[in-house]
């Protein structure tokens, strides 16, 4: 008899294991991820373990990873930010990037999160078109000490433009070429490198 109670104990725990599996999921506003009508977020951790007691998606090295890791680098994910040398938003934008995916109206662009957010994926279309020989060559392969993937270069396009990425192949990773503050593009190559970039298709004509 007693068997059989533990049995019957043993069952309905399952069935209400099972169930609690399969209850939707309800996304938190934690203080590092954001979920609204248009879907926002600022810095997720890279740890997997850190979502354990969350009910959000773990990002990893996903796209949406990506952004926020570069975001985060940028402006701490700071849509109004402005820097001391003028670059705008949550990615730092300058007039001339701004100009290139067809955005004019920096105002209108510092209070547009969903601008900011297709602004970025505009000019990582851009840049993927712009720099497609080089990712074609030195995705997967070391140049220096870096082990160099699209992402990385993607980043250090955003870092420092096309023109300093490709003078950096050409001195086989040689050339210490960094921005204005001192961020060299062999540490954004290196910081961004292994993330999943293949849904950004190439286009020199992508705009917002």
């Amino acid at each position: 008899m007693l068997k059989k109670g533990f049995f019957y104990v043993g069952l309905i725990g399952i069935v209400v294991f099972l169930s609690s599996g399969f209850k939707p999921l309800q996304s938190e506003n934690v203080d590092w991820f954001y979920v609204n009508d248009v879907v926002l977020y600022s810095f997720p951790t890279q740890k997997q373990t850190d979502y354990k007691r969350l009910n959000v998606p773990f990002t990893g090295r996903f796209f949406i990873g990506y952004k926020e890791a570069i975001a985060h680098r940028e402006s701490r994910g700071m849509y109004k930010l402005i820097n001391s040398l003028g670059y705008m938003g949550k990615y730092q934008f300058g007039l001339q990037a701004l100009n290139a995916v067809g955005v004019y109206d920096s105002n209108t662009f510092l209070n547009s999160p969903k601008m900011q957010e297709k602004a970025f994926s505009a000019l990582l279309a851009i840049h993927k078109w712009e720099l497609r020989d080089e990712i074609n060559r030195y995705d997967g392969v070391f140049v220096g000490d870096v082990f160099v993937t699209e992402s990385g270069i993607l980043a250090a396009a955003h870092l420092g433009g096309t023109g300093s990425v490709k003078r950096f192949f050409k001195s086989n990773g040689k050339r210490k070429l960094k921005d204005r503050y001192g961020t060299s593009i062999k540490y954004y190559m290196r910081e961004f490198g292994g993330y999943e970039t293949t849904s950004i298709v190439a286009n020199n004509k992508a705009s917002i």
